[in-house]
């Protein structure tokens, strides 16, 4: 399934690059692809991600959304789209991305008790994540607009829609030189999911779904190209991106179900603690909260796209010009 999701995002990714690249006027014109009203787009996209789940976080209790956004975890998504639009209101969108998630309770400052504890909690990881989105834009300017010629260049719109995502959380252990090694922490069950002993903790998939949400603002440069900013939040229905939603685990069950080496790995990544609330303390307790098994993990961009209309525009230079002349002036 891994292989195959990125196979797919990396067909996307380069159909949509190469749609990109006939953009000359000569290759365009070529290109059939819809009329007026009937339009084809390509482009790509590109900003900042965040990660919301149970590791990291600020000053106080962990919450919910960007209080606890850790801005030295932020890391870059980039991708590429396709977009049909069947008139001015609303398209139907393909997406595929990548980016990269990253939380660490180490860098939690040390103002209070309540952030100490996941300080001491001393967890971190770091996932490559793949995505492959479909939904719908919904310009509602454009629904409601009171005359057909009104073709504002600057058009507010939401967006909605369904994703499959593949990601892969590592852990890390650090040597008595400082060298820092990575592992994968889901075959490793830190939280005994799959155990008999622990029923309640589901052995969970690299492999999910989500459901992408976000808003936007499109400029039309000209009538072929436009630039986006987009806001897009995906929701997710795992609380395992950061491999840490339940309890802690007896360490003596990793012996009983894993390789010896691996059972080695799982002890030392699955309780990382550090004397700080509790000087002396080397291991919590098996059964004590580990993670917020409540809250499912997500995460959300703030993304620049920039997109280029596919196929003939106007039938010739005379209709273009007389589209021009004739066009009613707009502020926006």
């Amino acid at each position: 399934m891994k292989n195959r999701l990125h196979n797919c995002i990396r067909r996307t990714i380069l159909f949509s690059l190469i749609s990109l690249l006939c953009f000359t006027k000569t290759f365009s014109q070529s290109l059939i692809f819809g009329n007026e009203k009937f339009r084809v787009e390509t482009g790509i996209n590109f900003g900042p991600s965040f990660f919301l789940g149970d590791l990291g976080g600020n000053v106080g209790k962990g919450t919910r959304f960007v209080k606890d956004l850790n801005f030295k975890f932020t890391k870059l998504m980039k991708g590429a789209f396709i977009t049909v639009y069947p008139n001015e209101w609303i398209g139907f969108r393909l997406n595929a991305d990548y980016t990269f998630l990253e939380g660490s309770d180490a860098i939690i400052s040390t103002k209070g008790v309540d952030e100490l504890w996941r300080k001491q909690r001393n967890l971190d990881f770091q996932s490559d994540v793949w995505e492959l989105q479909a939904g719908i834009e919904f310009f509602p300017t454009m629904l409601f607009r009171k005359y057909d010629d009104y073709q504002p260049r600057l058009r507010p719109y939401g967006f909605i829609g369904g994703g499959i995502f593949h990601f892969n959380p590592k852990g890390s252990l650090t040597d008595a030189n400082g060298n820092k090694t990575w592992y994968a922490l889901q075959p490793l069950h830190t939280e005994g999911e799959g155990f008999a002993e622990y029923p309640n903790a589901k052995e969970y998939k690299l492999t999910q779904f989500n459901i992408p949400v976000g808003v936007g603002l499109k400029f039309y440069v000209s009538d072929r190209v436009n630039v986006s900013t987009e806001f897009l939040y995906r929701k997710s229905f795992t609380d395992y991106i950061d491999d840490l939603s339940g309890f802690t685990v007896d360490p003596i069950y990793f012996s009983k179900y894993l390789s010896a080496s691996d059972a080695v790995l799982a002890t030392k990544l699955s309780d990382k603690t550090i004397g700080i609330v509790t000087p002396g303390v080397t291991r919590i307790a098996p059964g004590v909260t580990r993670g917020n098994p409540k809250q499912d993990d997500a995460y959300f961009s703030l993304i620049l796209k920039f997109g280029v209309r596919l196929g003939a525009i106007y039938e010739s230079t005379f209709a273009r010009k007389a589209a021009r002349q004739t066009r009613c002036p707009h502020i926006f």
